[in-house]
């Protein structure tokens, strides 16, 4: 129970319930540090790749396994998000002044639909939005 209006915190709420698994899915998403997001990025960019994919199945096929560094995902990630950074700066800044996280997801993930930006498979959108949510410390990661 609470004494009024202004004992109550707004900040967090449930998600509502027509809201698109997607939004839940970017919240949780955007928890992760910038690097795991670029990471996340560049596994999804190199599954939405069919080459990539059939190297990697050969691989698996000729030793049993396959090795993929995390600095090698974060740096498809940063490649993958460095030619689509251009597009998204047009639409402007991906929360728009919205201050919900889950609206500000929602507007996201609906602007980058929105944007030429390229194939994507549903991974890569997540990534990208959570990529493009956090723009400024995605761009200070650097590739090693």
């Amino acid at each position: 129970m609470h004494d009024g209006p202004e004992s109550f915190d707004t900040r967090f709420s449930l998600p509502a319930c027509d809201d698109p698994p997607s939004t839940e899915i970017g919240v949780i998403v955007l928890g992760l540090p910038a690097e795991q997001l670029l990471a996340g990025l560049g596994m999804a960019t190199l599954a939405d790749d069919p080459a990539a994919v059939a190297m990697v199945i050969d691989q698996v096929s000729h030793r049993g396994s396959a090795s993929i560094t995390a600095d090698h995902l974060i740096a498809v990630g940063l490649d993958r998000w460095r030619s689509v950074q251009p597009a998204l700066d047009a639409l402007g800044a991906a929360n728009h002044g919205v201050t919900s996280l889950r609206h500000a997801w929602g507007n996201a993930f609906g602007a980058l639909s929105r944007c030429e930006i390229g194939a994507r498979g549903p991974a890569a959108a997540v990534f990208l939005t959570a990529c493009w949510l956090r723009a400024e410390e995605i761009g200070k990661v650097r590739a090693d």
